[in-house]
């Protein structure tokens, strides 16, 4: 199995379905400090990143954001004094799809 962090993602459709019960619980196995979360029957993935200061937190925050722009898949982000915090999920299907996990993978690689 290729790591999630060397995935590409896939551009996700309307329509398509979300991941199974399963699936979460497998690919999340490879996300240590990660969390699934049900936000108004939409699951999502979340984690906490803690930062020295705000300028470290910051410049973690660009870099997602960078990452996220070029492949256009974007988390929510909260950035704030020592820590930033990520949750991605796919909008268009209102769930989680491996796009998902392979961006928080991608988020734990610059962090």
């Amino acid at each position: 199995m290729i790591e999630l962090y060397r995935q590409e993602c896939v551009v996700c459709k309307v329509g398509e379905p979300t991941l199974t019960s399963n699936e979460i619980e497998e690919l999340n196995k490879q996300l240590p400090g990660w969390k699934v979360l049900d936000e108004l029957g939409i699951l999502k993935l979340r984690r906490e990143y803690s930062f020295d200061d705000f300028v470290g937190a910051l410049a973690f925050t660009n870099r997602v954001g960078e990452l996220a722009e070029s492949i256009n898949h974007h988390p929510d982000m909260l950035t704030q004094w020592g820590k930033v915090t990520l949750t991605w999920w796919s909008h268009k299907i209102k769930g989680l799809h491996l796009n998902d996990f392979v961006m928080a993978a991608k988020s734990d690689e610059l962090f």
